[in-house]
């Protein structure tokens, strides 16, 4: 291991142990985050229940942790991983009753930092408006055999319509079927919708046995 890699994995336990102090002095505060979490969420929590019942679920690019909150809310344990620090605290703080089984990584996947989930295996993973293409095979990789995938985002006729706008952030037609090719499709939805208005993609999925 060189020395940059070491201090690297230095940095990201530190930060690990740094935001489970800070969960920690929030044990008292009062839950912050009212966001409903996504309709798939809701719809397939029996589903999610069942695939986690002893495994692990990780909510990536989280944002205000509202889909991991919901989660925590039913005794359904959570890593949550984003770039934010600030987010993640604000995390902390709603979710802190939940401590024991909540986890927070602050993790920037765009900047190399996929570490994390080099040799992790997660029984759910969940992505919610967010798109970088050059992880998507890692995510796949970090499913166990049986595991699901809830993922859902922008399309590309997004961009008539308001943010975002980048295509590198908007899936082009069928561009979410496609990276599940040969996976179960339990849910799939491609189109727009009204509250709030908006264009997206909508999957949940399960990782086939390995041939």
């Amino acid at each position: 291991m060189t020395t940059k890699s070491t201090n690297r994995q230095s940095d990201y336990i530190i930060t690990r142990r740094f935001l489970k102090f800070k969960r920690s002095i929030m044990r008292n505060a009062v839950p912050q985050s009212n966001a409903k979490p996504a309709k798939i969420v809701e719809a397939f929590l029996p589903l999610i229940k069942h695939q986690a019942a002893t495994g692990k679920v990780l909510d990536l690019a989280c944002g205000s942790g509202r889909n991991g909150l919901f989660l925590l809310g039913h005794n359904i344990p959570v890593i949550f991983a984003d770039n934010n620090a600030s987010a993640l605290e604000n995390i902390a703080a709603a979710s802190s009753f939940k401590k024991d089984i909540a986890d927070l990584w602050l993790l920037d996947i765009e900047a190399g930092q996929t570490r994390a989930l080099d040799g992790n295996k997660f029984d759910v993973i969940m992505v919610f408006n967010y798109l970088h293409r050059p992880v998507m095979s890692e995510i796949k990789d970090s499913l166990v055999e049986g595991g699901l995938i809830l993922y859902e985002t922008f399309t590309t006729a997004q961009a008539a319509i308001g943010r975002p706008g980048n295509p590198d952030y908007l899936l082009e037609p069928g561009e979410l079927k496609r990276w599940f090719k040969g996976w179960e499709m339990i849910h799939y939805f491609e189109g727009a919708d009204d509250n709030p208005p908006r264009f997206y993609a909508s999957l949940v999925a399960r990782k086939p046995p390995a041939q």
